[in-house]
């Protein structure tokens, strides 16, 4: 064989179209098009030509307490899930599918991945599974959830089908302002949660993971309501403008600073939280304006608080704030939280404070995997342990610093 006749060899592929390529194609060619409400039927249509019946799509509530039903022609519409105790909540919280055998075959419950983001669960029972069922729908399953976080955008049917109860018009605009609540890439795992979530007014976080750079932010603005969830609003809108303009920490206060005190006057305020993590080294940096300080987790237990100087709250002026550094461990997490979860208490008495937080950090990172997991236990059992009830919000974010790297992602094998 001629050299040149070798090198045209090496790049022959098959590019015929098989079962696979066409099952997911289809998907893909027509999502562009497809009204939010031909989805279900599409994902029915879909699921039935692999063999799968009984097929429920299920999402999140805003709790972060159940998995509920996606209504729609073609998909079995039953009871929510619990979160916590089922099948499909695991298959949820540790995004790995679970099959439960059945008289007449297996039922699977696929995690739904927007990147790393838990959007729901795919449920389907198969009268047989093998490896080429297992793939096909693992691959079906990421198209199928990057449909419905396209579609959100420009529908009310999938935040109707989250909502277990109504929602205050602060709740609306918290909610609107969120990012994904979790994210996790080979460098880096974040995860964050709001209570009360029909309620949630003046807490509020936002991320960014720009290269190497992780960047954070969790905020509470004074008050209550509408006024606070409007501050909240500003506030983040001015921490990302300035994060974006590529300013340093001490400048981004400076400029939030000036942004509430612009719009609301000498009398309102924020208290803020903003940081750096440095993926590629574990080099942390943070500016604390008037927030509790976070807690660093080693090993699974409470490490220290980490202390520093501190500034105003974000609205009052304060000078330039000095900016705090710590370089992590592989492993280290680093807990953010917002003075309503540690300072609720029934009158009389006293707050529920943070020796009770740290006590209740060690247990619950001693029997749940995952950011996800662990942010959302806490969250659920502080409120427990706190009487049940929130009369302030209480936000919690959690960072874990992994280091590695993730160029292999990029590199087809």
């Amino acid at each position: 064989m001629a050299e040149g006749d070798q090198q045209s060899g090496k790049g022959t592929v098959d590019r015929s179209e098989g079962f696979g390529e066409r099952l997911l194609g289809v998907l893909l060619d027509r999502a562009h098009e497809m009204p939010p409400q031909l989805i279900a039927p599409l994902i029915a249509e879909e699921v039935a030509r692999v063999g799968g019946r009984d097929i429920s799509v299920l999402l999140q509530d805003y709790a972060q307490l159940l998995l509920v039903p996606l209504p729609g022609r073609g998909l079995t519409v039953g009871a929510p899930e619990p979160i916590g105790d089922s099948h499909a909540g695991a298959a949820f919280l540790y995004a790995t599918t679970v099959e439960v055998p059945q008289a007449d075959g297996v039922r699977m419950y696929l995690p739904l991945l927007d990147g790393s983001d838990q959007v729901g669960v795919l449920a389907l029972s198969l009268g047989t599974v093998d490896d080429d069922d297992r793939r096909l729908l693992r691959r079906l399953a990421g198209l199928i959830a990057d449909m419905l976080v396209t579609k959100h955008s420009y529908t009310d049917q999938f935040f109707l089908a989250r909502r277990r109860e109504p929602m205050s018009v602060a709740a609306e605009i918290q909610w609107s302002l969120l990012p994904p609540l979790a994210m996790s890439v080979p460098q880096v795992a974040v995860a964050g949660i709001l209570e009360p979530a029909y309620n949630v007014a003046g807490d509020s976080f936002d991320y960014a993971l720009n290269d190497d750079i992780l960047h954070v932010a969790v905020v509470d603005a004074m008050g209550h309501g509408l006024n606070a969830a409007t501050m909240a609003t500003v506030a983040v809108g001015a921490y990302r403008h300035s994060r974006r303009a590529g300013i340093g920490l001490s400048e981004i206060y400076a400029f939030m600073d000036r942004a509430i005190a612009e719009q609301f006057g000498p009398e309102h305020f924020v208290t803020a939280q903003m940081m750096r993590l440095n993926l590629a080294t574990g080099h942390l940096q943070w500016v604390n304006a008037g927030h509790p300080a976070p807690l660093l987790i080693r090993n699974h237990q409470v490490l220290r608080r980490l202390d520093g100087p501190t500034t105003l709250p974000v609205g009052f002026g304060g000078e330039k704030p000095q900016v705090s550094k710590l370089m992590l461990q592989r492993g280290d997490r680093v807990l953010c939280f917002t003075d309503g979860l540690i300072e609720e208490h029934e009158a009389g008495e006293e707050e529920f404070g943070e020796d009770q937080l740290i006590h209740w950090v060690n247990r619950i990172e001693q029997t749940e995997e995952g950011v996800r997991a662990v942010v959302r236990s806490l969250s659920h059992t502080l409120k427990q342990e706190r009487g049940g009830s929130t009369s302030d919000d209480a936000t919690l974010f959690l960072i874990e610093w992994r280091g590695g790297a993730a160029d292999h992602l990029a590199v087809l094998e």
